[in-house]
């Protein structure tokens, strides 16, 4: 809405998509701050808690009565302040709405059937991957059609290794439903996933907004994705979001976010490595995300296979806490590590 004010009214301070970002951060900042509160009432006087797991460790059965789906609050939030100030004309915005919208409702399903039976098993793992599988088909399709750049590109080298065509959008939906999983396995302590989530979107950011810049990526030899920069406006507004999350979800957290929010995430990050042809890349910005993951395929194979676990408990941040370390000490340490990690992913935009 911003954008065509500027249009209309030539108000040019709204051309930049600096400035637009900018009001779409506090925007969905300040809307989180004034919803969280409210949601969280509502969902207490009906009762829609987190159910835990009986595997998990024992010091989670206090959260029993914690409220859940609180995705659903800073999602909304980032879609409100992205439509005031996005371009909502722009191809690469309306997808980015998509990939938010669709991994959100797969997130709200898996929240809802936890929530209505008392359990924290959810839907099964086929239907999870089966709808995360159809989302990203709808999403690669709509880049595929949009005549997306197919190259593929690995970090450190000017020019792409070769071109996928048709077989790029298989690669873009293994992409999302392998980030999406990542990011959902990671929640599982008090705003932990929220500061890796808020300094991967900000680096992909960063990024997508070099793309779509044509003297920045000129500079720095990245490729060059026309009309991409209009996504770090909903990067920014999510990101905002999120911080506005975390006042209400640090330890001991108030709500959780849920799969609701969890996928979401996950869809929105895997979008953006995507439109900044950074799918490679995405292993060292979302660091922490792919330990998670690992983890839990090497416990899973290790146990099916030898009969042994390699882990006390998966994902990574229950072996720490099944260790001795505090909840505090481990959340602290991982937005560490997080926080290394896109440093030196930031750093790579020079070595080329």
């Amino acid at each position: 809405m911003l954008y065509y004010i500027y249009s209309i009214f030539d108000i040019n301070i709204f051309q930049y998509i600096s400035v637009r970002a900018a009001i779409a951060f506090f925007v969905s900042f300040i809307l989180v701050l004034i919803c969280m509160p409210k949601y969280i009432l509502w969902t207490q006087k009906r009762g829609t808690n987190q159910p835990i797991s009986e595997f998990a460790p024992k010091n989670h059965q206090q959260k029993t009565n914690t409220p859940t789906m609180g995705g659903i609050v800073f999602v909304s939030s980032t879609l409100v302040a992205s439509f005031i100030c996005a371009k909502l004309t722009n191809e690469y915005v309306i997808l980015g709405f998509l990939s938010i919208i669709l991994f959100c409702l797969i997130g709200i399903k898996d929240d809802l059937s936890k929530v209505l039976q008392r359990k924290n098993a959810g839907m099964s793992a086929r239907t999870k991957l089966l709808l995360q599988g159809l989302s990203a088909f709808v999403i690669a399709l709509g880049l595929y059609l949009f005549n997306f750049d197919t190259s593929f590109y690995v970090p450190f080298l000017k020019n792409p290794l070769w071109y996928w065509d048709i077989f790029s959008i298989c690669f873009w939906i293994l992409v999302f439903i392998a980030t999406s999983n990542a990011v959902n396995l990671t929640d599982g302590l008090d705003g932990l996933v929220a500061i890796p989530s808020i300094y991967a979107i900000t680096t992909l950011g960063v990024l997508v907004y070099i793309a779509g810049h044509s003297v920045f990526s000129s500079y720095l030899l990245l490729p060059k994705i026309i009309g991409s920069g209009e996504v770090a406006i909903v990067a920014s507004a999510l990101v905002g979001s999120l911080i506005g999350f975390l006042w209400y979800n640090c330890h001991p957290a108030q709500v959780f976010m849920g799969d609701s929010g969890s996928l979401a995430l996950g869809g929105f990050i895997a979008y953006m490595g995507i439109v900044s042809k950074n799918e490679i890349l995405l292993f060292v910005i979302g660091f922490i995300f792919v330990v998670e993951a690992l983890s839990v395929l090497l416990q899973i194979g290790s146990y099916k296979t030898r009969g042994k676990r390699i882990f006390l408990m998966a994902p990574l941040h229950h072996h720490f806490e099944e260790k001795g370390l505090s909840e505090s000490k481990i959340i602290v340490r991982f937005w560490i590590v997080a926080l290394i990690s896109n440093i030196i992913a930031l750093i790579t935009l020079k070595l080329r």
